[in-house]
């Protein structure tokens, strides 16, 4: 068995781990990443990424059939598009596989040395790797970086098999299911159950709670619901995923619904998309002496420093909230802080995108967080059905629209929130603005290019102010 010893060890190669390891050799940190389900981790290989060319393919071929359907824009097809789902997992995992061998080169370029196997700890600094190659090494480390992720939550009595699945195996199905039902209406389950739609299948959710993405309010849910009731994809709320049996070679799930009564429906795929959660699992937590949080995730402080001296952990094993960019923004800091700089992790808000149909973008409070926070606000909404760019990309019936939650007293932005068409694409510019404290006068004052999308976020500032020029004036 070889024995190692490096100054910086990270453990775990995805959107947090991967960046730490290049920003560690960067700095000159003689580092180490360990990682046994491929650099890029959930997201690269089996989450963000291959979740969003789903949907782009699936909105390509939505598109393509409603031009075979009839005239569309003085563009028609003569016959349906055919779909090739084989094919178009390949070019998914194409896309993948690009992506993770320039992971690779980047951690080489920065003088990273990439370990491939499982990593479990011995004691805090001291881990044992079985490596892919069959052979085993022990490393110690001065500083350990944690960054091992979460993993899909599996209800114990719904358990993933061939007619039970989750969201990695859903986006490596070969075959379209004819009938998909999928449990939970969060944004997994809404991303993948709408490109599924958008591909031919008929859908139906069965979602705990009384609304779809409970994290937002119904104002933005709308949208989405609209474009759901438009492509007959049935929605059931308050309803409880019970149990599921099998007959004829189909899934058939049972289900409590909103009056307590049970009911059943057959399905050819049963997507379970209830959330995700940390894994703390398999890799010698317990041996590592580190404090959790209501035993869920690893507890750190605003360095992301644990109890354990020279024992950091960040990304999704940390807490919510479970995005990429958070992690990658900590392993980031992370590294910077081992090498002797002063950093904390104090973001006023982290940006969110749910890729569903109309897209919605979150950053900040909504107007009712904000009033439960004791702020008194001025809200400024703007339809994107008045913006010329919005209208020329047949978006303009979807009720999409930008909206501004400011401080009253002193016009500070406190939340921007938008669901349209393509939205996702402003999310970087709502998050610099309540991150660098803007004015509603700041974003109104900043000349926003004609024709974009992004002039809908000024328009927004102008409505919250009182004087927009494209809608009418908000009545006092």
């Amino acid at each position: 068995m070889q024995k190692r010893s490096c100054q910086v060890l990270v453990v775990g190669g995805g959107p947090g781990g991967y960046p730490a390891a290049i920003r560690a050799g960067q700095l000159g940190l003689d580092t180490i990443i360990v990682d046994k389900h491929g650099l890029g981790g959930t997201c690269l290989n089996r989450g963000c990424i291959p979740s969003k060319a789903m949907i782009h393919a699936a909105t390509k071929y939505g598109e393509m059939a409603k031009h075979a359907e009839g005239d569309v824009l003085g563009i028609s097809l003569a016959e349906a598009p055919k779909l090739d789902m084989g094919k178009l997992v390949g070019w998914k995992d194409g896309i993948v596989s690009k992506l993770t061998g320039g992971v690779g080169q980047l951690l080489k370029a920065a003088g990273a040395e990439h370990i491939a196997g499982w990593a479990s700890f011995q004691n805090a600094k001291t881990c044992l790797v079985d490596m892919d190659n069959g052979e085993q090494v022990e490393i110690t480390a001065e500083h350990v970086i944690l960054a091992t992720g979460s993993v899909e939550v599996e209800l114990p009595f719904l358990p993933f098999g061939d007619k039970v699945i989750g969201s990695t195996d859903a986006l490596d199905l070969t075959e379209k299911p004819e009938k998909l039902v999928v449990v939970g209406a969060g944004y997994i389950g809404l991303e993948l159950g709408i490109a599924f739609r958008k591909l031919g299948s008929e859908v139906t959710f069965i979602e705990a709670s009384d609304g779809i993405l409970p994290l937002y309010d119904k104002e933005i849910t709308r949208p989405i619901t609209m474009w759901l009731k438009k492509h007959k994809v049935a929605v059931n709320l308050s309803c409880k995923a019970k149990g599921m049996s099998e007959r004829d070679g189909k899934a058939v799930l049972e289900y409590e619904d909103a009056k307590g009564e049970l009911q059943t429906i057959e399905a050819d795929k049963i997507l379970v998309a209830v959330g995700r959660k940390a894994c703390l699992d398999g890799w010698g937590l317990e041996n590592m002496g580190l404090d959790l949080v209501d035993g869920r995730f690893i507890k750190v402080d605003n360095q992301c420093r644990t109890g354990m001296r020279g024992v950091f952990a960040i990304g999704d094993v940390v807490g919510e909230p479970l995005l990429a960019h958070k992690a990658t923004a900590q392993g980031e800091m992370v590294a910077e802080i081992i090498a002797g700089h002063r950093r904390v992790h104090d973001p006023v808000s982290i940006a969110a995108v749910c890729f569903t149909e109309p897209e919605v973008v979150g950053v900040g409070l909504t107007p009712d967080q904000a009033k439960a926070k004791g702020e008194e606000t001025i809200v400024g909404k703007f339809p994107l059905a008045a913006s010329g760019r919005y209208l020329s990309m047949e978006a303009g019936t979807d009720g999409g629209f930008v909206r501004i939650t400011a401080r009253k007293s002193d016009h500070v932005v406190l939340g921007i929130h938008a669901v349209g068409t393509h939205v996702s694409e402003l999310s970087g510019e709502f998050a610099l603005a309540v991150e660098m404290g803007a004015r509603l006068e700041d974003i109104s004052g900043t000349i926003h290019v004609h024709p974009t999308l992004t002039e809908g976020f000024a328009e927004a500032a102008l409505t919250a102010l009182g004087h927009p020029i494209h809608i009418s004036a908000p009545k006092k």
